[in-house]
């Protein structure tokens, strides 16, 4: 059994995390977080528990030292760094449930004992065109009946649980925690997407799942667009600085692209930092975000650049930085942040 630290972790553990992770990073983008043993590092290091409440064994860090947290562990492999942000976005949704629930379900998470993620896409970014609700949540009885599709759910054939959210005939939005496996509940194959594959991100199918819980009140519920995704990029793009400078060695006129893009970096996590401490507006956070973006893919480009040809060869760690850069264009992307991107594309004011 793992101990969670007591105290949230320290620059040394953070240090320790950012190493081990990096000794499997290549791995992890082949194979996943699980085979490679990223997910085992953070669980032995207690950092999971820094997301997890005092009260069912966690040791609840604020929402700053999360985020630093996300950004450092995106710096040495992203594919770890979002399979960490969707078990987060779903502790986050079971810490607003009922006491029984938190009892039940926390306390092994905050220990590495066991895994979960988040499928919430079809009530926040995905398919909110379609007329009806893609997953549908109906009473049955004393209990709650699931179906329908949640379009990406990352890790989900190793995940013991996927929480999910799905509307109800009222137009009523509830969370609901699901077992793996359960009756009627099937995962599609894990998707071949241009990076991150590893990820294991699938659509998961739902036909008459009975939940094994329900959370009404989830106010704290992810929502698209998130801080968690910022110090996402802000961690890649980090990467990004780091192998420009790494060639700058060689070649100095390189050295002030990476003290630029450091810099311009930097100001971003002092505005992250600012919105965890104090809060942020959704008009704010959307800036945030697509500058952010706009960032992490111009570091990636650059990186590139500096690699020259061997960094377009197939396995080369800029050639994958440039293909993960482009995650943040499409994943919990609000529509605010999108328009301004195409717009930007295409020289519209």
């Amino acid at each position: 059994m793992i101990t969670p630290r007591s105290a949230p972790p320290d620059a040394n553990t953070l240090a320790d995390v950012a190493a081990a992770l990096r000794v499997v990073a290549g791995r992890t983008a082949v194979e996943g977080p699980w085979s490679s043993g990223a997910m085992h590092a953070l669980a032995q290091s207690g950092v999971l528990a820094a997301f997890v409440p005092a009260d069912v064994g966690g040791s609840a860090a604020g929402e700053w030292p999360l985020l630093e947290l996300l950004t450092i562990v995106a710096e040495e492999c992203l594919t770890t760094a979002l399979v960490m942000s969707q078990w987060a976005a779903a502790v986050r949704i079971i810490a607003t449930a009922a006491a029984d629930v938190r009892r039940r379900y926390l306390p092994p998470l905050a220990r590495g004992e066991s895994f979960t993620t988040v499928g919430v896409s079809q009530i926040t970014t995905s398919r909110q065109h379609v007329g009806k609700p893609v997953l549908a949540a109906t009473r049955d009885g004393d209990a709650w009946r699931l179906d329908g599709l949640c379009p990406w759910v990352t890790g989900a054939d190793e995940a013991d649980t996927i929480v999910t959210g799905a509307a109800t005939a009222a137009g009523e939005r509830l969370f609901f925690v699901v077992p793996v496996p359960a009756a009627g509940l099937s995962i599609e194959p894990p998707m071949e997407m241009l990076a991150l594959s590893a990820s294991r991100t699938s659509a998961v199918r739902l036909e008459s799942v009975r939940p094994a819980a329900v959370i009404v009140a989830a106010t704290d519920a992810p929502r698209s667009g998130g801080l968690a995704t910022t110090a996402l990029a802000l961690g890649a793009t980090r990467a990004a600085v780091r192998l420009i400078a790494a060639e700058g060695d060689t070649r100095p006129h390189l050295r002030a692209i990476a003290e630029s893009l450091a810099a311009e970096a930097a100001a971003l996590t002092g505005r992250l930092r600012e919105a965890a401490v104090n809060g942020i507006e959704i008009a704010a956070r959307d800036r945030l975000r697509g500058d952010a973006n706009g960032l992490v893919t111009r570091s990636a480009q650059a990186a590139l650049t500096a690699a020259k040809g061997a960094g377009f060869v197939r396995g080369h760690p800029a050639e994958r930085l440039a293909r993960e850069s482009l995650f943040f264009l499409v994943w919990s992307c609000p529509p605010a942040v999108a328009t301004s991107l195409l717009c930007e594309l295409a020289h519209i004011d």
